[in-house]
């Protein structure tokens, strides 16, 4: 399992700098002239330099064979643990599994705050309250005022109609009084032709003429007359709506501006935006709070349950921590066990396939001495520092 893996031991490191030495060494001897012997030469020494590197593996494969072989006895150890003492281990692994699930669902939950809005919220906390019944109360006030405005602007678009209405009818009645005027006098030409030039009698006639002129007047004067009053009433009533306006409309740019102020400051739309990021940070800072408390308690019952293993002088007693669940579940202990016996076998087979190459290199070498009757005190010195390489 990826969890056992640990750094190698500092006196392997050691070992492993002295052999490299002594591969430097080896190296160096081999750059002096042997005349004729430098085919051979540079094949033995190709063959040391393969004895090195695998001795180099063995040393890596053999100190993870021993704390692949450490967990497997600590494994042991916890498995010949009596009831009760298995148990007690059992309570305090629960307690860190239930904890890392819970810590791992908040940090995996969806974020319906930014870290930008939290620290806003945060720093303005005492205000935000505030803030919101003042944008709403603002936001209620600006639709009434626009309510009112959009009222008033049709009050002064009604009047301004209505009067040149009235403007247009006095245009008509002006022409009619016109039209009028010539037909009485029209009808006094005829009339007066008539009396005159054929003697008839016209005193009805002129009394119905004069009559109608006088009806007609009187009654285009008195529509013009209250054409008049209308058309002043109008520009009375126009101007009020006005004179309404523009204060509504001041009153109307302001509350606009608050509101504006508010919603740029806050990054929001409107009141009940502003409302439901104020109760997401407040169920935020619930659940960091929450977060806060899961991590203190996780670190109480991490350290409960590494104190608990100590006892047993356990090889690594702290990896449990991220393997609470073997634990508490035999069956994860029995597919963790299984892994590292796989894993000790596989750095077994590698171990002795090493081994076994290094004592082919080592046999080549030796023919390869004997064979070309080489055996000066630089060649002697390679070999006894292979034979010294701690395998």
């Amino acid at each position: 399992m990826g969890f056992f893996k640990r750094r190698k031991a500092k006196k392997l490191e050691a070992e492993r700098k002295k052999n490299e030495g002594r591969q430097a060494q080896l190296e160096g001897t081999f750059k002096e002239d042997y005349s004729g012997n430098k085919k051979v030469q540079h094949y033995i020494l190709d063959c040391c330099e393969q004895i090195i590197e695998a001795s180099k593996e063995i040393e890596e494969e053999k100190a993870e064979y021993k704390i692949v072989t450490d967990y497997l006895n600590d494994i042991q150890i916890l498995e010949d643990l009596p009831d009760e003492e298995a148990d007690a281990i059992r309570g305090a692994a629960e307690n860190v599994q239930k904890l890392d699930r819970l810590r791992d669902e908040y940090q995996n939950s969806e974020k319906r705050i930014s870290d930008v809005q939290f620290v806003q919220m945060q720093q303005e906390e005492d205000t935000i309250p505030d803030a919101i019944i003042r944008l709403q109360t603002n936001e209620t006030y600006q639709n009434a005022v626009k309510k009112d405005m959009n009222y008033l602007e049709g009050e002064k678009t009604e009047w301004y109609y209505n009067k040149l209405e009235l403007l247009h009818q006095q245009k008509i009645l002006k022409m009619l009084s016109f039209v009028l005027l010539g037909v009485f006098f029209a009808s006094m030409v005829i009339l007066l032709v008539l009396q005159i030039g054929f003697h008839t009698d016209t005193t009805y006639a002129w009394m119905s003429v004069i009559l109608i002129a006088a009806v007609g007047s009187f009654c285009i004067f008195i529509k013009m007359s209250s054409n008049q009053t209308e058309i002043k009433r109008s520009e009375v009533n126009m101007n009020h709506a006005i004179v309404l306006l523009n204060k509504v409309k001041f009153k109307y740019v302001n509350v606009t501006n608050a509101v504006d102020y508010a919603r740029e400051k806050y990054h929001v739309k409107n009141a009940y935006e502003l409302k439901y990021l104020w109760e997401q940070y407040l169920n935020e800072v619930k659940e960091r709070e929450k977060f806060r408390q899961t991590n203190e308690d996780l670190e109480y019952f991490n350290t409960k349950l590494v104190r608990l293993l100590k006892r047993y002088r356990l090889y690594d007693a702290s990896v449990w921590i991220n393997q609470s669940s073997a634990l508490v579940d035999k069956k994860e202990m029995v597919e963790v066990k299984h892994n590292l016996i796989v894993r000790r076998q596989k750095l077994r087979s590698r171990i002795e396939y090493n081994m076994q190459n290094i004592r082919e290199r080592r046999d080549e070498v030796d023919r390869m001495l004997r064979k070309e009757h080489i055996n000066t005190p630089e060649v002697r010195q390679i070999i006894n520092s292979i034979d010294n390489l701690s395998i």
